[in-house]
């Protein structure tokens, strides 16, 4: 039995054909390459029933991964985050069937992790010994820590205003760290002068084709955990768009299995922030590309991305799914954050924050009906971004300070 079924690499835009056996980063045309497998011969052999006896790591699904050999695999046990129903925020919210998708419970502590482990798996298969990338911070710790174990040198570029943590981790794993005065497009452009100069490879989002491979897992679980029913509504924060991209690639791969029902997707929304919007920009305007966002600013720091190279297969999952885009302001954000936590006690990301928010405002338009399955992924740790939470109610204690409960 193959480890993996696993094809080629195929352009969206003008379907060429590119091999998996060797480097490949962009298509001629200049677009992303998206990875393809023969799934005709793998639902002959691969069934649900395979999975109840496997390890809960997103390597479960190897058959549909890209990774030929297994001893490549560079994992810490990444995959199967919790699935759990939020009821008192979705009383709050008028939603009976409101579900957290938890990233955060995940080594390096967010859903890059997933693109990390297959991205450095089939770059070690390759034979990659150096990479480079920019960053707005956890792709970029997640990419180091996952080099590091695979025994490859790593180059991170991120702005000087990521967040601390995420920069501690890039330094932790002996990866070399450059910070620069701008946004992620600034840190990307100084990447792209790295690869042309030197010829390393390009770990940039969407320039190697494997980390959607990695985020589409996110896709699988949900659909698994479901027991194979599908949701109705699933909402992810969009900077880079790789995540959504990645779920709408794994239904439409569950639909060919024949694993789900052939006439029902979840309708998938793109969530971003007020101040970078230009996949709800485009959406709204019913285009199938975006534009730059000019002085782009969010404390969603990792939605922060003023131009996707993905945007039009972002906005290709939105339409074929009947989904949609909306921004949410920096208030909305924090006051989910802020319930999230106080209801549930779940600690999350402000970028996770900004899909509760969206789906309070969604069931208040009725766009998501009181009684549909609703999933916001939460991307990330909350304890990763601390600068976005005030403490303004802490109180200070002298010693003999005595407290009424």
């Amino acid at each position: 039995m193959k480890y993996s079924y696993v094809s080629h690499l195929e352009c969206p835009k003008c379907h060429e054909i590119y091999t998996v056996d060797e480097v490949n980063q962009l298509c001629r045309c200049g677009a992303p390459l998206l990875v393809r497998y023969d799934l005709n011969e793998a639902k002959s052999i691969f069934k649900k029933e395979d999975l109840n006896s496997r390890k809960k790591s997103l390597w479960r699904y190897h058959e549909l991964l890209p990774v030929k050999n297994q001893n490549n695999i560079v994992s810490l046990d990444e995959g199967m985050t919790p699935l759990t129903q939020l009821k008192k925020l979705g009383e709050k919210y008028a939603l009976a069937n409101l579900y957290i998708k938890d990233e955060g419970i995940i080594p390096t502590g967010s859903f890059k992790t997933r693109g990390a482990s297959v991205g450095i798996s089939k770059a070690k298969e390759l034979g990659v010994k150096q990479l480079a990338m920019p960053t707005n911070g956890n792709a970029g710790a997640a990419w180091a820590l996952y080099s590091a174990k695979a025994g490859i040198k790593a180059t991170i570029v991120m702005p000087q205003d990521a967040p601390n943590i995420t920069r501690k981790e890039v330094a932790v794993s002996g990866a070399n760290l450059y910070l620069v005065n701008g946004l992620i497009s600034d840190a990307g452009k100084i990447v792209g002068k790295l690869i042309a100069e030197q010829g390393i490879y390009d770990a940039s989002t969407l320039k190697e084709p494997y980390r959607i491979e990695g985020k589409k897992t996110m896709g699988y679980e949900i659909l698994e955990q479901f027991n194979w029913q599908v949701p109705d509504v699933i909402l992810y924060p969009t900077g880079g768009g790789v995540g959504i991209i990645g779920i709408y690639k794994a239904l439409l791969e569950l639909k060919e299995m024949g694993w789900i029902e052939a006439d029902k997707f979840p309708r998938l929304v793109a969530v971003q922030a007020e101040g970078c919007a230009p996949i709800v920009k485009a959406w709204q305007e019913g285009k199938t590309e975006s534009v730059f966002w000019e002085n782009s600013k969010t404390n969603a720091f990792g939605i922060n991305v003023p131009k996707a190279l993905g945007d039009f297969l972002v906005l290709e999952a939105i339409y074929e799914t009947n989904g949609c885009a909306i921004a949410i302001s920096e208030n909305d954000l924090s006051e989910a954050q802020k319930l999230v936590a106080e209801l549930e006690g779940n600690f999350i990301c402000p970028e996770g924050a900004a899909t509760f928010a969206a789906a309070r405002i969604l069931r208040e338009q009725n766009w998501i009906k009181v009684d549909e399955t609703v999933v916001c992924l939460n991307t990330g740790q909350g304890i990763k971004y601390p600068e976005t939470v005030e403490t303004n109610n802490v109180t200070l204690l002298n010693p003999d300070d005595v407290i009424k409960a």
